[in-house]
């Protein structure tokens, strides 16, 4: 006697209302998921995986079109028929979820363990001290530093990998039956990564808990499905036992999703290549106390007397844990953020130049950032976003010339140029970070900070951004400075690499000498981390 599963979805299709016409999102997708059970679908950005989670959980847009044939059961009952308030008993306590951006997930106006305590008391009657034991106990879980400080900060206090931490939290805290997790582990470092994925699969094996697991990363999904589906252009081109699918994929996306690993070595750059940036003894610190006399001020040194340098055309990666001080060191560099030391740009210091200097300076200097949906305006089109920088720097160029450039960069970056007129929230997570690199594109500036650009990005999109910042570094000698968590991406990518831990270096030299011959225990300890998620997917 079969039993029957806790999710069955018959028939879904989701179409979005554009400026462009109707947009078919998933086309008649149904599955099974049973209790205890972890499906993972899989894909590349725009194929229909988050779609199809966010109509099970009724969080569609407005302008989506739910066919009257779609069916979602949820044991017994159809979550398409319930009401805003009945679905509302439902999320969060019954079902969870992990979104994909915890930058836009969590309010910035409340201490983030008021939020997380918020998912216990909407659903549980429980006094406040319980509720904060039991965020102070998933915090600790979560591997949070410092759960009781956590509980005061503001969700800007921590970096990517920590609030994605705080939302794993969140969307445990009620032992739900079905846990949803769209792409829960993108922000987070390998060796955190790995720790999380074994918290999962622990507290699903003490609650007998459902795992709906949406990622772009086939290593993840080896060490964690049991089944998969894979889904390309709104169809289920796949799906079958996770082992068998591995070692036997049928469908040619399948074999190319497997075989899409980042690979290979940088070419060198040349040896007379001019100096770009040179920074000495740069130093950040956050008031994390503040006292009416200010030498009894308390502060946390973030970065503590880092000193690099980068030449024109060459690629320097950035590696470290989440709250290692990576991306705080970066946005110093380019000014984002007050600090002290000496930072020299073609040979000139950035504190003698002047206003007029430092405007000039902004078109050769620009970022990627982590969070594509928080950096991109919701109120403009995806081409009024690329050109707004030309509006700025080259103010004598027309609306035409500037939309054709657009549409060039869309190009560049495999996006479909006749979405120009679309907006940020009408794209994946994959393609909005598409349109950030774009934007930085445009100007075709000396230097480019790309801060984790390629998190957002499944493997095959991974190798196409890669390539591109190759092809466009070689053409115009670009210098880039490359933030990420993903080794694999940062030694296909990179020149040299520098590892940092707590606001230190622990090591840097060339990618071969870091890759093949740490010498670093922290920087064995995260190639190790990576690889064995690497060699899964090698050994399917």
């Amino acid at each position: 006697m079969s039993v029957k599963p806790i999710l069955e979805v018959r028939n879904l299709s989701v179409s979005f209302t554009t400026n462009d016409g109707i947009v078919d999102a998933v086309k008649n997708v149904s599955f099974d998921l049973q209790k205890g059970e972890t499906l993972a679908i899989v894909g590349e950005s725009g194929s229909g995986k988050s779609v199809s989670t966010n109509a099970l959980m009724q969080l569609l847009p407005k302008n989506a079109i739910l066919s009257t044939e779609s069916s979602i059961d949820f044991e017994g009952q159809q979550l398409l028929d319930l009401s805003e308030t009945e679905m509302q008993s439902i999320r969060g306590d019954r079902i969870g979820m992990i979104f994909q951006e915890p930058m836009t997930s969590l309010n910035p106006f409340m201490r983030v363990g008021i939020q997380v305590a918020e998912a216990v008391t909407c659903h549980r009657h429980v006094s406040q001290t319980e509720a904060k034991n039991k965020v102070l106990e998933l915090f600790n879980l979560v591997h949070l530093p410092n759960p009781e400080q956590a509980y005061r900060k503001y969700p800007h206090e921590f970096s990517g990998g920590q609030l994605q931490r705080i939302m794993i939290a969140m969307a445990l805290i009620n032992e739900p039956d079905i846990l949803i997790a769209d792409e829960p582990t993108t922000a987070l470092d390998v060796t955190v990564q790995a720790e999380v994925l074994n918290l999962i699969k622990e507290i699903q094996a003490k609650m007998g808990m459902s795992i709906l697991f949406i990622t772009h990363d086939l290593g993840v999904v080896k060490h964690l499905a049991d089944r998969v589906i894979v889904m390309c252009k709104g169809d289920v081109v796949e799906e079958g036992i996770c082992l068998d699918l591995f070692k036997q994929p049928k469908h040619e996306y399948t074999k190319m999703l497997i075989n899409s690993i980042p690979s290979g070595n940088k070419e060198p750059i040349k040896e007379d290549a001019s100096a770009l940036l040179k920074a000495e003894d740069i130093r950040v610190k956050f008031l994390i106390k503040s006292h009416f006399l200010a030498s009894k001020n308390q502060y946390f040194e973030a970065v503590k007397g880092i000193s690099l340098e980068l030449k024109q055309g060459e690629t320097l990666g950035i590696v470290g844990e989440s709250g290692s001080g990576k991306s705080t060191l970066g946005r110093a560099l380019i000014g984002l953020l007050p600090s002290t030391g000496n930072i020299e740009f073609k040979g000139k210091n950035i504190d003698d130049l002047n206003q007029a200097q430092r405007f000039a300076l902004k078109k050769d200097i620009q970022m990627v950032f982590q969070d594509p949906y928080g950096s991109l305006s919701p109120r403009m089109t995806v081409g009024d976003i690329i050109t707004e920088s030309l509006t700025v720097h080259q103010p004598n160029l027309s609306r035409n010339e500037r939309m054709s450039r657009a549409r060039k960069a869309l190009e560049e970056v495999r996006l479909d140029p006749h979405s120009i007129n679309r907006y940020p929230h009408e794209f994946s997570g994959g393609q909005r970070q598409r349109i950030a690199i774009a934007r930085a594109l445009i100007l075709e500036p000396s230097f480019i900070l790309l801060d984790e650009p390629t998190s957002a990005l499944d493997r095959s999109v991974q190798l196409t951004v890669i390539d591109l910042l190759k092809d466009l570094q070689k053409k115009h000698n670009i210098g880039f400075l490359f933030i990420s968590h993903d080794l694999s991406v940062v030694k296909a990518l990179s020149d040299r690499v520098l590892v940092m831990q707590k606001g230190e270096v622990m090591e840097q030299g060339t990618a071969d000498e870091i890759f093949h011959n740490p010498s670093h225990d922290y920087t064995k300890k995260l190639i190790a981390a990576s690889f064995d998620l690497d060699e899964t997917s090698e050994a399917a």
